[in-house]
C-alpha cells in the first residue's frame, strides 16, 4: 500500500465474515472458526486512471453526450483495480453504453466476451451484479461493465441486440443467479431443469441436501447417503 493515505484506493465494506469458507455449523477443531474477514470492494477511482483508460472514458462521455445522455447519468462510477477498467453502468443506460462502445470507431469494442453474475447478499438493494467483458479487436483494449440491481427487482435489459453472442450467457446468468434480462429472445434455463427451484450460484442457496434426478435415476442428497454413529 502507498505510504500516503491519499494515494490509497478507497474501499467499500459490504460484509464481515467469520470462520472458514462461511461454515457456521459443526465442531471446529482447526482454530479457523475465530477468523474475522472484512469483505471490501474498491471504491471510485480518481484521475488519471492510467494507460488508455482515460481515453476510453473521455470518448465514451463524448459519444453519450452527442446522443443526449450525460456520462454521469449513465455511469455510476469508474473503478480501476488490478489493471482493469470497470464502468458501473445504470441499467436503464446499459444498451446505449454498449452501442456507443461497439459502434464508435475510436472505441470499437466489437467483441462481447460474455455475461456472468455475482451475488452480494449483504449489499442491500444491490445484491445482484451482472458483469460484462468487452474487447476491442481493432485497438487491443479491454473494458468491464457492471450493473447492480436488487433481489426484489432483478431486471436488466438484454444486450443480445448489440452482442448476439450474449444470448446463451444471459440465459446461464438467469439460470444460476436469477437476473432477469428483459427483452431476451428466449430467456429460459440452460443447464438446470425448467422446473428447478431457486438459483444455485446465489450465496444463500443451500449447500448439499438436494436430491438429483438424472435420466430416470434418483440420487439422494449427500447428507442422507450415509449415517455415522
Amino acid at each position: 500500500m502507498p505510504a500516503n493515505a491519499q494515494q490509497r484506493t478507497r474501499l467499500e465494506v459490504i460484509d464481515v465474515r467469520t470462520g472458514m469458507f462461511g461454515a457456521t455449523q459443526g465442531g471446529d477443531t482447526s482454530g479457523y472458526g475465530g477468523l474475522v474477514r472484512t469483505i471490501a470492494m474498491p471504491g471510485p477511482s480518481e484521475r488519471p486512471y492510467g494507460g488508455y483508460f482515460d481515453e476510453v472514458v473521455d470518448l465514451l462521455a463524448e459519444v453519450l453526450g452527442e446522443g443526449g445522455t450525460a456520462f454521469d447519468a449513465a455511469v455510476e462510477k469508474v473503478v480501476v483495480d488490478r489493471e482493469e477498467l470497470t464502468l458501473f453502468v445504470r441499467r436503464e443506460h446499459l444498451v446505449a453504453v454498449c452501442r456507443a462502445l461497439r459502434d464508435d470507431p475510436d472505441l470499437r469494442f466489437e467483441l462481447g466476451l460474455g455475461v456472468s453474475g455475482v451475488h452480494y447478499p449483504h449489499d442491500e438493494g444491490r445484491e445482484l451484479h451482472a458483469v460484462y467483458h468487452l474487447y476491442s479487436v481493432t485497438h487491443s483494449r479491454r473494458v468491464r461493465l457492471e450493473v447492480a440491481v436488487g433481489e426484489a427487482d432483478p431486471h436488466v435489459p438484454t444486450t443480445v441486440d448489440v452482442y448476439p453472442g450474449h444470448d446463451w450467457h444471459e440465459r446461464e446468468t438467469w439460470d444460476f443467479f436469477g437476473i432477469v434480462f428483459d427483452g431476451h429472445p428466449g430467456l429460459a434455463r440452460i443447464q438446470m431443469p425448467d422446473d428447478w427451484p431457486g438459483h444455485p450460484q446465489r450465496k444463500d442457496y443451500p449447500l448439499g441436501g438436494i436430491p438429483v434426478e438424472y435420466k430416470g435415476a434418483h440420487i439422494p442428497p449427500p447428507d442422507t447417503r450415509r449415517s455415522y454413529s
